[in-house]
């Protein structure tokens, strides 16, 4: 049965062997990049297009033409191709249209070799765009899937190649028209379907064989990444292609904050990984599925030089799987209730339809045709929320203390290492469709900017029905326990917290940490206390940034601690005067790049009195909230992800057992 999809939707490939075929109604240049694991296209090598058409287990068409059929052979790929993004353009110069608003909406279908339709999708709401990414063949779990892009580009090819990550787009954009319109592309007919028995001779004369002759290009060093669930930014303000939040700066921890691309603006589909490229040994290898099934799920089945990174990349991919699928199905919904309302409309409009049941018969049809749209999309959506639920019952209990919630086992064998792991689980992250279904939020280590929990009744409808004094308890224990994660996933000694309490007022919550003795002094209260801790986190980024600058290291004072350095600052801003609110605002801008970070308890609306002078260090802090909470984005459709605090389990005693355990090393280490 073809699968008919819509933006965003997927659809599992039972074979590797296929065509795609594309019909456009007018000429359009068809062509096809390779994508890692990230996404990115590692040079012009892994690009086809009519003036180079034909890749190790990839051809496209010659020339413009309005039907296309581009072979794919996703087993004879280039070692390290994880993706095929199909590419559409209109020439340019050739006196045709120019922009996909005034032509047909492309048609475009994935078959097998005997022409037998597998997934079909038609590119609609196009309109000033010149270039659009139409289908991605990309790998899952050992197995192909394809997903409905659709993705348009009003700066054309050139833009559209920028995207992948394609160094001097206009350059290979302007060749690849300029070879269009020159005609340097052979004029043919498309080819014949591809058969099994075609290839079976084909494959005896050796002339169909796409498989790499010599070893692939090695990888550069891929960019920062762009975007990371483990620091979404809220949805409500929004920067060209990606959302800057007025609590955090970004889904990469340190950049920008990337919610759903608005529609003037174009989705970045690229899958951010760790700045190094993937080692040779493969992850762990899935059981095969039986005929009808999905793959079995397996614990570390992404790419990655250590189990720790797999798991970090397979916990982002099961992030966009259920970003994509979600909206998928809400798509399909409101294309049912826009097309559901256009024939009522037309229904109604019609005279004949005023008189007798026709009126009635219509308007039966009508919602029946929106009912079965929406029982196919749910079940699609269903299918994926299962296979992603499996896959969260194999990963869970095998994660890493860091990654693990405070329930898990793991935590109760904890053992502080020796180095620092790459991320730390702050919380969890679901959406309404499916609530129970939860993906770990973590946050990249070493910390790049600080976080901040909102302790205001304003936060959410959950805090707005609690009690004040409660509320303010809840945020100052999750900071407690953000800064007890901290302390037990760093080795002993590179990793210090000091704490603000201006009134003292935190002293229960506090107690964890005062009583195991891992503070780096007494919690500093009055405005004293408040002055000395400032002056002397400021004095330590300051010496620090001298020393970076200077290239000197070897100059600092012996007695001036290197490691990495925690403020937590409660019931912000009481106890602040002018001068310690401008301590903190260089410590938040400055500090995180010399290991020296914030994290604060604090009822913005408190702070309201100092105006917008406070506003860039909200903006620098990533805004966490001590109960459930539908304030963050995801990089690619802005979804309201519910953000649920990591919370210890009624009567465990893990808080004290791990602040005791980072006690004992660092006696042991003589810190």
């Amino acid at each position: 049965m073809t699968a008919e999809l819509v933006r965003g939707q997927n659809h599992t490939l039972p074979q590797t062997r296929l065509e795609i075929r594309v019909s456009a109604g007018t000429p359009v240049v068809a062509g096809a990049t390779l994508g890692d694991e990230r996404g990115t296209v590692r040079g012009v090598e892994w690009i086809a297009h009519p003036g180079s058409p034909q890749l190790p287990g990839l051809e496209v068409s010659q020339q413009a033409a309005a039907d296309h059929r581009l072979a794919v052979d996703l087993e004879a790929l280039p070692a390290g191709a994880h993706r095929v993004t199909v590419l559409l353009a209109l020439p340019v110069g050739a006196g045709g249209p120019v922009r996909f608003g005034a032509v047909p909406a492309p048609f475009v279908s994935v078959t097998g070799l005997d022409g037998t339709e597998i997934a079909t999708f038609t590119l609609t709401d196009l309109d000033a765009e010149s270039a659009v990414s139409a289908l991605e063949l990309y790998r899952r779990q050992d197995a192909w899937k394809v997903r409905a892009v659709g993705q348009g580009y009003a700066g054309g090819l050139a833009e559209m190649l920028a995207d992948q990550g394609v160094t001097d787009p206009a350059a290979l954009a302007g060749s690849i028209q300029e070879a269009v319109t020159r005609g340097l592309a052979r004029s043919v007919a498309p080819p014949p379907p591809r058969t099994p028995e075609a290839d079976r001779v084909r494959h005896a004369t050796g002339s169909a064989d796409h498989r790499p002759t010599t070893p692939p290009p090695a990888a550069p060093e891929p960019p920062e990444p762009l975007a990371d669930p483990a620091t979404i930014g809220p949805a409500h303000t929004t920067q060209p292609h990606t959302t800057q939040p007025h609590t955090a700066s970004g889904p990469a921890a340190g950049g920008p904050s990337a919610a759903g691309a608005s529609a003037s603006g174009p989705i970045n589909y690229a899958h951010p990984r760790r700045q190094h490229a993937a080692p040779p040994s493969p992850p762990p290898a899935a059981p095969p599925a039986q005929p009808g099934q999905s793959a079995q799920p397996v614990a570390g089945d992404a790419t990655g030089w250590s189990m720790d990174e797999r798991l970090y990349n397979q916990i982002w991919g099961m992030f966009e799987d259920l970003a994509r699928a979600v909206a998928a199905y809400r798509s399909a919904v409101d294309f049912a209730e826009s097309r559901m309302d256009q024939e009522l409309d037309r229904a109604l409009s019609d005279p004949r339809n005023r008189i007798g049941g026709a009126g009635d018969r219509a308007r039966e049809a009508a919602r029946a045709k929106r009912d079965e749209l929406a029982s196919r999309a749910r079940e699609a959506l269903d299918r994926d929320l299962a296979q992603l639920a499996a896959e969260a019952a194999v990963v869970e209990p095998a994660l890493p203390a860091a990654y693990a919630g405070w329930g898990n086992p793991v935590w109760h064998a904890h053992r502080i290492p020796m180095e620092i792991p790459m991320a730390l689980r702050i919380g969890d992250l679901h959406l309404p469709e499916r609530t129970d279904l939860r993906i770990p939020l973590l946050v990249r280590l070493p910390l790049e900017r600080g976080m901040w929990v909102d302790s205001g009744r304003a936060a959410s409808e959950s805090a707005a029905l609690m009690d004040t004094d409660r509320l303010r308890r809840l945020a100052m224990e999750a900071a407690v326990a953000h800064a007890a994660r901290l302390l037990a996933v760093y080795p002993p000694g590179e990793f210090a917290v000091h704490v603000i309490d201006p009134a003292g007022s935190a002293a229960g919550p506090l107690a964890p940490l005062v009583e195991a003795g891992v503070l780096a002094g007494p919690p500093a209260a009055g405005p004293g206390g408040v002055a000395s801790v400032l002056a002397h986190l400021t004095r330590r980024v300051d010496l620090v940034q001298m020393a970076v600058r200077a290239r000197a290291a070897d100059s600092l004072p012996s007695d001036l601690d290197t490691g990495e350095q925690l403020l937590v600052v409660n019931d912000f801003p009481h106890g602040f005067d002018d001068r310690a609110v401008t301590q903190l605002r260089y410590l938040a801008d400055e500090g995180p790049a010399v290991g020296v970070h914030l994290l604060m308890v604090a009822d913005r609306e408190e702070a309201s009195a100092y105006g917008p002078v406070l506003d860039p260090l909200w903006r620098s802090l990533l805004r966490i909230t001590p109960v459930a909470d539908s304030h963050l984005a995801d990089p690619w459709v802005g979804h309201a992800w519910t953000y649920e605090p990591l919370t210890i389990p009624p009567g465990s005693r893990v808080l004290e057992q791990v602040l005791a355990a980072v006690a004992e090393a660092r006696r042991a280490a003589g810190r």
